[in-house]
């Protein structure tokens, strides 16, 4: 998986939620690009944030059921678990680049699948960890 790429959370609730368009359709056509390519992975942590976010975050949230399948449905690309080691590195990555430990968690479970990129909104656009590269999908969109 060296072509792969790490799906952060907000990019795949933009793929649902129509209340941005614009980031909507981005995010759309970067998930069923990965699809089709099968270089696309997300994380257990990911698959978690995504279920708070589109049942309570939203301005038209979905029904636990309705973002169970949405998970099912996207559970088709690669999902990186999380373990004692795992936790350990992203507690590592916290301290090496001094940022929040759920984006060094993301950015752990990134680095374990191969990944050599991370679509986030959250990280900083350009930035390397670990020699993975962030890369901001809505940089361009209006």
């Amino acid at each position: 998986m060296n072509d792969s790429a790490f799906l952060d959370t907000n990019i795949l609730v933009y793929a649902y939620d129509q209340h941005e368009p614009n980031k909507q359709q981005r995010a759309q056509e970067l998930l069923a690009d990965g699809i089709e390519q099968e270089n696309l992975v997300l994380s257990v942590q990911v698959l978690g944030e995504f279920f708070n976010v589109v049942t309570r975050n939203i301005p038209q949230p979905f029904t636990s059921d309705e973002a169970r399948d949405i998970i099912g449905t996207i559970s088709i690309l690669p999902v990186q678990e999380i373990d004692l080691a795992l936790v350990n590195r992203a507690i590592d990555t916290h301290k090496m680049y001094q940022i929040a430990y759920w984006d060094a968690l993301i950015i752990s479970a990134a680095e374990r699948a191969g990944c050599k990129m991370i679509f986030s909104e959250d990280l900083s656009d350009g930035q390397a960890y670990h020699e993975i590269l962030v890369c901001n999908p809505f940089t361009a969109v209006p």
